[in-house]
C-alpha cells in the first residue's frame, strides 16, 4: 500500500528511439528545419501526424498558440473581426485571437464544461466571423450541433484541440471536424516536446498561408513535403504577399515527438481507463461528480475534472488544503488565484468582462486532478482515496451515495 502520494506532474518521458536521431542532429547541427533540401524531422512529422488524424496537410510550428493565430490569420479576417469562443478555455486561445487583431466574444459554458448552446446560437447570430471550439481537458461540446450552425452561416470553425488528441466524435478524430485543427505538443499534453504545436487541414489554400506565415521565406515552402498541385498553385498565389511571423518548429523538437506518435494510441487507452475508474470511485461520494462524456465521443484523458457538490466556499477551501495536506493537489479553477483558465483575469479583453453565470459557477466548484498514463493501479487508488477523503473533510460527514 502507498504511503507517498505518486508524482502526476512529471512530463512522458521521450522514447529511446529519439537519441540515435537527437544525437545525430546535434552532431550535424542540422536544427533548423530548411537545412535539408528535403525530409527534415519536422518535414516527416508534418506526414506522419496527418497520416494519423487521417488530414491532407499538416504545419508543425512553435506551439499551440501559434497554430490558432496563424488559423486565424490564413481565414483572412478583418481588422476586429469578432471571433467566438468558449469562456471556459486557457488564456492563451483569446490571447491568439487578440494577436490576430481580432476581438474574442466569449459564449457561456454548462457545469459539464461543454457550450451552452443556448448561449451560442444566441451569440452566433451577432456578426460573428469565426468560431474556436476548444475542447478544453479532453470535453466535447456538441459538434453536431455547433458544425450545423455554423456551416449554415458560412461561418469558419478552428478546432482547439491541445487537450485532445486521441478523442474522437462518431469516430472521427477531433481536429478533423472543423475547417482547422490545433494540437499542442507542450510537455503537459499526451506528446511530450518541451514545446511546440501543430495544425491540420484538407484546404491547401489556408495550409499555404500559414506555411508562408509561419516563416517559409523565399521558396522553402517546397521543403514541405510532397506538394500536390492544388498547393503548388496555392504557394504560387501567395508567395511574397504575406508576412512572416517566425513561429517553426525546429528539427530537434520534430526528433523527441516522431517516436512518440506511434504511442499515442497506447497512451489514449490507459489515460481512458485511468480516468474512468477514478471517476467510478469519485462518484462513491454525493459531494463530488464527474460529468459523463456526450454519446458521440470516445475521450483521450490525461487528466480528471469533477464538480463539488453542495459545497460553500469555505467547504470547498477545506477540501482543497486536506487533498493537499494527503498529497494530491487538486486546481479549482475559479479559486486559484490568477487562474488563467478563469475569463474575469483576462484583462486584456478589451471592453467589460461579460458576466456569464453558468460559465463563473461552474469554475468556483471545478476540480482539475492530473492523472498521466503511466500511473499504477495502486496509485490510482491513492489518489481517489485522498479526494473522497478530502470531501468528507470538507463536509464532515463519512456518507456514500445509497447503492
Amino acid at each position: 500500500m502507498l504511503t507517498k502520494a505518486p508524482s502526476v506532474h512529471d512530463a512522458e518521458s521521450i522514447p529511446d528511439a529519439a537519441r540515435d536521431e537527437i544525437d545525430r542532429l546535434l552532431a550535424s547541427g542540422d536544427l533548423f528545419r530548411y537545412t535539408a533540401p528535403e525530409d527534415a524531422p519536422v518535414a516527416l512529422l508534418e506526414r506522419e501526424f496527418a497520416d494519423l488524424l487521417g488530414a491532407k496537410y499538416a504545419l508543425a510550428v512553435s506551439s499551440c498558440s501559434a497554430a490558432l493565430f496563424l488559423s486565424l490569420k490564413a481565414l483572412g479576417l478583418p481588422r476586429d473581426a469578432r471571433v467566438l469562443i468558449p469562456a471556459f478555455t486557457f488564456a492563451a486561445v483569446p490571447s491568439s485571437v487578440v494577436h490576430a487583431d481580432c476581438l474574442p466574444v466569449l459564449c457561456d459554458v454548462g457545469e459539464n464544461y461543454r457550450i451552452d448552446m443556448v448561449d451560442f446560437e444566441a451569440k452566433l447570430a451577432d456578426n460573428i466571423s469565426a468560431v474556436i471550439i476548444s475542447h478544453m481537458r479532453g470535453h466535447t461540446s456538441d459538434m453536431d450541433a455547433i458544425m450545423a450552425l455554423c456551416d449554415a452561416r458560412n461561418i469558419p470553425v478552428i478546432e482547439d484541440a491541445a487537450h485532445s488528441l486521441g478523442t474522437t466524435w462518431h469516430g472521427q478524430n477531433i481536429g478533423t471536424l472543423g475547417r482547422i485543427g490545433c494540437f499542442s505538443f507542450q510537455s503537459y499534453k499526451l506528446v511530450n516536446a518541451g514545446e511546440g504545436g501543430i495544425l491540420i487541414t484538407d484546404d491547401a489554400d489556408l495550409l499555404a498561408q500559414a506555411v508562408i506565415m509561419s516563416g517559409a521565406y523565399e521558396h522553402n515552402w517546397r521543403k514541405h513535403g510532397e506538394i500536390d498541385e492544388a498547393l503548388e498553385a496555392a504557394f504560387a498565389r501567395w508567395q511574397n504577399r504575406l508576412p512572416l511571423y517566425n513561429l517553426r518548429l525546429s528539427n530537434l523538437s520534430a526528433a523527441v515527438i516522431r517516436p512518440q506518435l506511434p504511442l499515442v494510441a497506447e497512451r489514449v487507452t490507459k489515460g481512458r481507463n485511468n480516468h474512468d475508474y477514478v471517476a467510478t470511485k469519485l462518484e462513491q461520494s454525493p459531494w463530488l461528480t464527474v460529468p459523463a462524456k456526450l454519446a458521440p465521443e470516445e475521450r483521450a484523458p490525461d487528466s480528471i475534472q469533477f464538480n463539488l457538490v453542495n459545497m460553500d466556499d469555505s467547504e470547498t477551501e477545506t477540501f482543497a488544503r486536506s487533498a493537499a495536506a494527503r498529497g494530491v493537489k487538486v486546481q479549482i479553477f475559479g479559486m486559484s488565484t490568477d487562474n488563467a483558465r478563469a475569463f474575469w483575469n483576462w484583462k486584456f479583453i478589451p471592453g467589460e468582462t461579460p458576466e456569464l453565470p453558468h460559465t463563473r459557477q461552474m469554475l468556483m466548484r471545478a476540480c482539475d486532478t492530473r492523472l498521466p498514463a503511466r500511473l499504477t493501479r495502486e496509485e490510482l487508488d491513492f489518489i481517489a482515496d485522498a479526494l473522497l477523503a478530502a470531501a468528507q473533510d470538507a463536509k464532515a460527514e463519512p456518507t456514500l451515495k445509497a447503492g
